[in-house]
């Protein structure tokens, strides 16, 4: 899996710097290219002569050469590298990458990455459990970067507990996987929804829903990761833009998100419909401000466009639709209804009464279900770890 790929390894101020000199002969032992950046504390704990005997390129630490000018291309290096692994990770360069500081060559690398990018913290017990440390780990896993779980073992200061560095071994493993996940679904085209729909009563009202999007954001990040190539159709959110590489189309009403699913439907190979949907719209928009009056107010509504069972009279064979079903009673019974009137390949449930999944939090619950009716219950997990098993069981339907 790491044959002829490019591996841009950052090492750190840790004494588990030491561990780097195993992880480069790993490396290059799979078949990588691996390069070498040493952030300048770094050379207190491991020279930069053992790092470039083992990985045979020079160990870049400067951002040019006092000697003869010569500069460190921070862009080059970021465009070359398939993959950037900084381990070990030291709190101090967590933090500067979390907050985009910039003053060393391994920084500016980071902050023009293109690539994913890994991180394998080492550090002493009460430096990890720090709320900065904390708030710097969550930021960085905002922005699309992976961290590589710190070990429970004893520290170099005596105490034992989380902040050892992974070992090399284990590292290489999830770097296989990460690179082996990638051909799971590579060249597959994927439609995905998300977020709410907004459908205007007046041009300064609407009628909505408590829909973040970030459940469907994160099943569109996870297949892109896997390999397929991402559209993704998203209603009205506050979340930023997805990676680059996903094609991101914004509308507002069901209507526009009608027109763009069938737009993209007949080319895609996946349909995830994830996206809430409207069930209903105002009959009329009144094209003035509705003032407000002593009177009642009284909407006609209409039936918005089923969209996902629109899908499910036209889907070949060779297509996998998947849709959701977020329930408030009779759940699996409600969701066995959708899954087989709508003709789809999976249906996701999950409850409104199962604490901490539904709308607009960051975790998710869910049971998935397919069209022998066999199902699989998930614990409670983050929305980015729901994706994740959600893609993985549409991959294995994948032909």
């Amino acid at each position: 899996m790491l044959k002829d790929k490019n591996i841009l390894l950052g090492v750190c101020g840790s004494i588990a710097a030491f561990k780097a000199a195993i992880l480069i002969r790993l490396l290059i032992k799979s078949g990588a290219n691996v390069q070498v950046i040493m952030t300048p504390d770094a050379r207190n704990f491991i020279t930069p002569l053992t790092l470039s005997t083992l990985s045979k390129k020079p160990v870049l630490t400067d951002y040019f050469n006092a000697k003869n000018g010569e500069w460190n291309n921070h862009v080059e290096l970021a465009l070359w590298a398939d993959l950037i692994l900084i381990a070990p990770a030291s709190a101090n360069t967590l933090s500067k990458c979390a907050n985009g500081l910039c003053d060393n060559l391994l920084t500016a690398v980071y902050l023009s990455a293109k690539c994913p990018v890994y991180f394998a913290p080492a550090m002493d017990l009460d430096m990890w459990k720090h709320s900065a440390t904390r708030l710097n780990i969550h930021k960085l896993e905002s922005f699309g970067n992976i961290q590589i779980q710190p070990a429970f073992g004893e520290l170099a200061s005596g105490l034992t507990g989380e902040g050892r560095m992974t070992e090399p071994q284990e590292i290489i493993k999830i770097l296989e996987d990460s690179f082996k996940k990638k051909l799971l679904l590579k060249n597959k085209k994927a439609l995905v929804t998300a977020g709410p729909t907004y459908e205007s009563i007046d041009p300064v009202r609407f009628i909505g829903n408590h829909s973040s999007g970030k459940m469907g954001f994160a099943i569109a990040e996870e297949l892109f990761n896997m390999g397929a190539n991402v559209t993704l159709v998203s209603g009205p959110t506050s979340l930023e833009t997805p990676t680059d590489g996903i094609d991101f189309i914004q509308v507002t009403s069901s209507d526009e998100m009608y027109a763009q699913v069938h737009t993209h439907f007949q080319n895609c190979d996946i349909m995830v419909m994830n996206a809430a949907v409207a069930d209903y719209k105002p009959e009329f928009i009144e094209t003035q401000k509705i003032k407000k009056n002593d009177e009642g107010l009284s909407i006609q509504l209409v039936k918005t466009k089923d969209i996902l069972s629109s899908l499910g009279e036209i889907k070949t064979g060779a297509q996998i639709l998947v849709g959701f079903a977020l329930e408030t009673n009779d759940e699996e019974a409600n969701a066995i209804r959708k899954l087989e009137k709508k003709n789809l390949d999976l249906i996701v449930l999950n409850s409104l009464k199962d604490k901490g999944a539904g709308f607009k939090g960051d975790t998710n619950k869910i049971t998935i279900i397919d069209r022998s009716l066999a199902k699989k219950s998930y614990p409670l997990k983050s929305k980015k770890q729901v994706a994740s098993d959600i893609c993985a069981r549409i991959a294995e339907l994948v032909k």
